[in-house]
């Protein structure tokens, strides 16, 4: 099982470098394989919308990811449910500073650890840090 990070949809779902490398991976992907969080759901939003403020993208490039990814969570990746205790693991993770693995990481990383899943991101922090711990990371 792979359980697939935020940074991997918004570079496969936005025009940046390696958004066509993302989006080949993902297609190449076992969809039966592929998780996420509803964690990523948010952290999505987010992120669209940051880079609309921030002039990156145009309206309605946000709305184009936004539709596309919606129908891609309804219908290809299992959406993995967040539980109080992935946030207290979460907060265990994230206590190991010298990491520097950041909150919204350190859920990603305990809802993937939960479900015995190899985390895929493109943040090499979060990877090696994910690694240190042990778990099974991905760094695409």
């Amino acid at each position: 099982m792979l359980y697939v990070d935020t940074s991997v949809f918004v570079t496969a779902f936005t025009t940046e470098a390696g958004s066509y490398r993302m989006q080949d991976w993902r297609a190449a992907q076992n969809i039966e394989e592929l998780t996420t969080s509803e964690w990523t759901i948010a952290e999505f939003s987010s992120a669209l919308s940051a880079k609309l403020r921030t002039k990156q993208i145009e309206i309605f490039h946000r709305n184009s990811a936004l539709v596309l990814f919606a129908h891609m969570t309804r219908s290809s990746v299992k959406i993995l449910q967040i539980t109080g205790t992935h946030f207290h693991s979460a907060a265990q993770l994230a206590d190991q500073y010298a990491l520097g693995i950041r909150a919204g990481d350190a859920l990603h990383l305990a809802v993937a650890i939960d479900h015995n899943a190899t985390l895929c991101t493109l943040d090499k922090k979060l990877a090696e840090g994910g690694k240190a711990m042990g778990a099974r990371t991905r760094l695409l």
